[in-house]
């Protein structure tokens, strides 16, 4: 997958502060165990001095072999009396080590000569960042959604403020311990009553606890799609709305019709579903209007892949406007 290099500069940024964050946390134990322990303290001088007596042997290149394994069996030695003595102090006999974010890279971004995969999920945070920015749909917090512009009745007996206080909660609650086995959800209502804005609050909420989030709307997405396979752009819009951890589609309906973005749709939503990757799509359709804008295959994923969601109540943005 192809990044741009304000996704490698940012993410090799990250990697940077997250190692300086490590070894001054590491300094500062360390200093606060030599100034308890002047044991600990030499013997942790005596095993820093291990590397330049590796070099002083392999440079003699007398009885090389013999006097490394000499050096690993003192070195081991060492690090089991440092380790009795943290244990006594802290009750931690690796008190000592330096604890990096990604213990397979120490915090490089590459283990073995290839790129780490803490790396490659910055890269695809950052990536989605900036398609997220790209659409310009500000997010929101859950205590900015107000309830109480719903009406408490409508002509079908329903209270759509009691329903939309509830969708709120479990929305809330959908956000605050999202993991990337969450699952998907349909967003159904009339224009107006709210479902952007709760993406929104979702999107906002993902994102802080550290998941690859992408939201924007239906339109747009397929726009860059279509861009990107008849070769007016080379971005990797597909790969990337198939691999963040959350994809947000909004206003599923509102796109132009063609076979392209038929299919393009199709093999996003299918792509995310056979991976298990959650989604959220938003629509102003029923049930009925998928039916008669969108093929089978399509319908099929929408109404068994997605748990339906409803919004209720009336155009609350005119109500907005009075504010």
């Amino acid at each position: 997958m192809r990044y741009s290099e304000e996704a490698f500069d940012k993410a090799e940024n990250e990697l940077s502060r997250r190692r300086q964050e490590a070894e001054l946390e590491y300094e500062d134990r360390a200093a606060e165990i030599c100034s308890r322990s002047p044991e600990a303290a030499a013997l942790k001088r005596r095993l820093e001095t291990t590397g330049i007596q590796f070099f002083t042997i392999v440079k003699s290149g007398e009885k090389v072999e013999e006097k490394i394994n000499e050096l690993k069996s003192e070195n081991l030695r060492l690090q089991n009396e440092l380790g009795d003595i943290l244990e006594k102090l802290t009750g931690d006999r690796h008190y000592l080590d330096i604890r990096y974010t990604c213990a397979a890279c120490g915090d490089t971004g590459y283990r073995e000569g290839k790129r780490c995969s803490c790396f490659t999920e910055l890269l695809k945070r950052y990536a989605a960042e900036e398609l997220t920015v790209e659409c310009g749909i500000e997010l929101h917090d859950f205590s900015e959604f107000r309830t109480d512009l719903y009406p408490t009745e409508s002509d079908r007996g329903i209270n759509p403020r009691e329903k939309m206080e509830i969708m709120l909660g479990n929305c809330r609650s959908y956000a605050e311990n999202f993991t990337t086995d969450s699952q998907s959800m349909l967003f159904v209502g009339k224009t107006g009553l709210g479902k952007t804005f709760m993406s929104s609050c979702i999107a906002k909420t993902v994102i802080g606890k550290g998941f690859s989030v992408i939201f924007g709307s239906v339109s747009e997405y397929l726009r860059r799609v279509e861009n990107e396979h008849f070769g007016r752009s080379d971005d990797n819009t597909l790969s990337i709305l198939s691999s963040c951890d959350l994809l947000i589609l909004d206003d599923l309906g509102s796109e132009f019709r063609s076979p392209f973005y038929e299919s393009a749709l199709y093999d996003i939503i299918n792509t995310r579903i056979n991976a298990r990757k959650p989604m959220i799509i938003s629509t102003n359709l029923s049930g009925s209007e998928l039916d008669r804008c969108y093929n089978e295959r399509i319908v099929s994923r929408l109404m068994g892949c997605f748990a339906p969601i409803m919004f209720f109540g009336t155009d609350i943005r005119q109500k907005l406007r009075m504010f």
